[in-house]
């Protein structure tokens, strides 16, 4: 085994460097992001890959994980840290009366190294959703998976209850509304 080496800089560095979290302004976490690493500080945003509709389109996005927070990693000996305050897309630095909320090394070594998380779907098998358009429009029936066709465009397989016989259909997911019970 080898012994270390460490200059008396990095060890002060270290020792005196920390997490810190960031409060941003709304949907302006990447905004925030970009300019805290322009002026020279190391940031984390964790994102996560979710369904939404846009446009009444069902995409799938990159979003961060915790909504309008990132993290910032700071130095509490000789980093300026004035020019957070009035960096585009930083709302504040989040405290606890005057001290500034520290994130633990542990939480952000978790994040980074997290597998990636399954996409959250906007239906879950088992869901009850209706068809919203199309010749079956209005019609009832039961979110069975999610699929991709030949041309790479998300689907679902539903089954619905056609002529008293229950038949799985392949549907574009921007046709489907979920039923919430």
């Amino acid at each position: 085994m080898h012994p270390e080496t460490t200059s008396p800089l990095t060890d002060t560095v270290t020792a005196s460097s920390a997490w810190y979290v960031i409060h941003t302004k709304p949907r302006n976490e990447a905004r925030a992001l970009e300019n805290l690493q322009n002026q020279g500080f190391e940031c984390f945003l964790p994102t996560m890959e979710v369904e939404k509709r846009v446009r009444q389109r069902v995409q799938t996005l990159v979003v961060p994980m915790f909504s309008r927070y990132l993290f910032i990693r700071l130095n509490d000996v000789n980093q300026n840290w004035a020019p957070i305050r009035s960096t585009l897309g930083v709302s504040k630095l989040v405290s606890f009366g005057n001290q500034p909320a520290k994130a633990p090394q542990s939480l952000i070594d978790f994040l980074r190294q997290a597998p990636a998380a399954e996409i959250a779907r906007l239906f879950g098998v088992g869901d009850s959703v209706q068809i919203t358009d199309g010749p079956l429009k209005g019609l009832q029936g039961t979110y069975q998976a999610h699929l991709q066709d030949h041309d790479g465009d998300q689907c679902a397989m539903v089954l619905v209850d056609l002529l008293g016989q229950p038949q799985k259909l392949r549907m574009a997911l921007d046709s489907l509304h979920k039923i919430e019970s």
